[in-house]
Formats: C-alpha cells, structure tokens, sequence
C-alpha cells in the first residue's frame, strides 16, 4: 500500500519552511517592537467555547474536528481549535481577568474540515490581540501593525478593505425582524458576503434599501461614508452612531497612508465582530485579515471588555515567498578519519562567521562551496567553476571565501 498524508494536509518542505521561518522571525520582531507579547494556546479546546453565545457562525461550527474527549465515565466534546482569537481571550480571561490593556501575538496552526480535501484543512496564521483598548487608535494601531509585518516582507500591490460589523447590525435591526432572526441573516451576510444581501426575501422596505446600499458602495477614502452620512438622518441612532465611528477609524487609517477601500462584503466568517473588520489582499490573494470584537469577553463569561486583532495566513505568504538559498553562505568541508579533528574545528570555526557549514557526506552539502583538508597541511578551497586556492590557515580561508 503507497503511504499518502491525509486529504487536506500538507507536509512542510525545507525550502517552505525556509519561507514559514523568514515570515515568523519578521512576524515576531515587528511585534516585540510594537510591544506586543508571545502566548501559545492549546491545540485542543472545549467545544463550547466556540458555541456559547454564538462566538462562531453555524457555517464555521459545522466544519470542526469535534470528538468526545472520554475519561471513563463522562466525558466533555472538545474540538481542534478553529479560530485563533477564541483561545486567546480565553486565556486572557483565566489568566489575566482585569488587566488591561494587554497586547499579546501568537504563530498558531488552526483546523477547519473542508469536504473536498482539497484545500488546506490545518492552517498556519501569525496574529495579534490588543485587549483593553477600544476606538479609533486601536483600529488603527493593529491595521499599521499588519501594514508594518507585510513591508518587512517586502509583499507589493496591498489593498486593505475595510467593513463594519455595527453597521450591518444596525441595518439588519431596522427589518423590523425578531433577534434570532437577525442573527440568523447576519450569519448569512458574513458567509456569503455580497450575494447573500442580493437574496434576503423581504418586503421591499428603506431598511432593505439601506443594506442593499450599503453592500453597492466602493470608496477609496473617507468621503464616500460621509455621502453616507448626509443622507441617514432618518435612519436609527445604532446605525448613524456606527457609521460615525467607522468614518472615525477610516479617517486614521488614511492618515497612515495605506491604500484602502470600502467593500462591506469583506468581513464573512465571524460573527463576534462589533465594529471595524478589514482584510488585506495582494493582488487576487487574500493574506489576511481582522477586526474589533468588543462583545467577546462578555458572551465568554467576563467583563464587557474592548478587543480588537487580526491574523495573517502564512500558508498563502509562503506562495509570495520564494525559497532562496545563500549559496555563497554553503560550505562543505572536505576530510578522512585522520583529518578529522582539524575539519571539525574549521567547520566549528565557519559556523561563528556567520556560514552554513558542515561535513560532506555522501556530497549532500556541495551545493555551496568546498574546503578540502589535506592531510599533509592546509586547505584547498574550491568554488562553483571548480577554482582552487590553497589557504594555509583558517583566517586565510575565512579571507578567501569572503571574496567568492
């Protein structure tokens, strides 16, 4: 029988974890300077922290790997954890309930059952979560520090989309709709985006227009959510008090001279957002994305508590990324049994300057250049073209290889 990885999962090359580390390390210092903080959750979570209060859409929670985690006599279902943020704000409400405002990061894989196998079912993401911090300036904050992971990147043609989950609430609630109705629809629109407010099957109403409205319109700046303004007096005050407040954060955003645009159809998949919800995308690939959840930590057990974060997928920057070797960083080392000692010590010698370097066995490591020690003194150095120069101490090896 041929061994074959399960559907929908994927085995992490060298060359795509050259890309995955080279994304962490510029994740994690972009973090650590902005002043951000590493935790780690389980891979493993209860089931019901992503049912209660509906933290998740009935989309997501029928794609998750759930089981019965059996200790004899009873037992509790647990999942592979589907969302990153979920945890976090666990974490911080078992561990740090009270303390704000806290800014952590994480690099954590997630699970999500997709029917085909075809697509990725363990996901890779690198993310933020500032707790305790509400408004504009935090919106702004975690949008420049993804802005800021992607330049170190050096990842071109960025556009970032901006939605608002308030403001598709407050639309939705002027149905005139019972709440689990509502809800039901909201989960709909944050699934199916765009089309799903095309299909809602109600009477033709102003509230229906609005929705419709706000689905329709594309912006690149402030003004166009302000021509918004000017024709909502008569709409309700949840929704003229969330359009203010997305004009507020839209209004940094643009200060910060990133390039971004209005689509409402941007922020599917999650229910627990309240308020701004944005996705960054490069070209036709979608590299990420987050929002503000300000109701989480309630609906979880704890105090009202303002969040916001976001999440890059690295699984798709790695596509962007392509491998490249130092070749001229490679060394093999060359020796017997009785030259041993001596190329040990040169191979310890080359590594502290800063090369990849190793024995040759087998000629796995001559991708790179070649030392050869020679048993009766010295070394030969020898290039790609096959060049050689004999050196006769380390520092002239040293010397030499710094000038191929």
């Amino acid at each position: 029988m041929k061994l074959k990885k399960c559907k929908g999962f994927r085995d992490i090359l060298p060359q795509d974890m050259s890309s995955f580390r080279n994304i962490e390390a510029k994740f994690r210092e972009a973090c650590f300077r902005a002043g951000y903080q590493e935790v780690r959750t389980p891979s493993l979570e209860y089931l019901y922290l992503f049912t209660s209060a509906g933290t998740l859409t009935p989309g997501m929670l029928r794609r998750v790997y759930s089981f019965l985690d059996w200790d004899g006599w009873s037992g509790e279902r647990v999942v592979l954890k589907p969302d990153a943020t979920i945890p976090v704000v666990r974490l911080y409400l078992e561990s740090f309930p009270g303390v704000v405002p806290l800014r952590f990061y994480y690099v954590t894989n997630t699970f999500v059952f997709e029917e085909t196998g075809l697509k990725n079912r363990e996901r890779w993401q690198c993310g933020v979560e500032l707790i305790g911090a509400g408004g504009e300036l935090a919106d702004a904050e975690i949008v420049e520090l993804a802005q800021d992971v992607l330049r170190k990147l050096d990842i071109e043609d960025l556009t970032l989309k901006l939605s608002h989950a308030g403001l598709i609430r407050a639309a939705l609630s002027e149905l005139g709709l019972p709440l689990n109705e509502q809800n039901k629809l909201f989960d709909v629109i944050l699934d199916r985006g765009e089309s799903a407010a095309k299909d809602i099957k109600i009477e033709n109403t102003p509230a229906l227009e609005t929705i419709r409205l706000l689905f329709n319109t594309r912006g690149e700046n402030s003004g166009y959510l302000k021509n918004m303004r000017s024709i909502s007096s008569s709409r309700s005050s949840e929704y003229r008090d969330a359009l203010e407040d997305f004009i507020r954060s839209f209004e940094l955003i643009e200060q910060l001279g990133i390039k971004c645009e209005i689509d409402m159809a941007s922020g599917k998949g999650f229910e627990y957002y309240t308020g701004l919800i944005f996705r960054i995308d490069s070209g036709k690939v979608n590299l990420g994305g987050g929002g503000r959840y300000d109701q989480l930590t309630t609906v979880m057990g704890g105090n009202t508590t303002p969040a916001a974060g976001f999440a890059l997928y690295m699984d798709r920057l790695m596509t962007l990324l392509p491998f490249s070797e130092e070749r001229n960083k490679r060394i093999s080392v060359v020796c017997n049994a009785d030259t041993f000692k001596k190329a040990a010590s040169l191979v310890y010698g080359l590594r502290e300057a800063g090369y990849i370097a190793g024995l040759e066995l087998a000629g796995q490591m001559s991708t790179g250049f070649s030392v050869q020690v020679n048993p009766a003194g010295g070394y030969t150095v020898i290039s790609h073209s096959g060049a050689l120069t004999e050196c006769s101490s380390v520092s002239e090896v040293k010397k030499q290889l710094e000038q191929l």
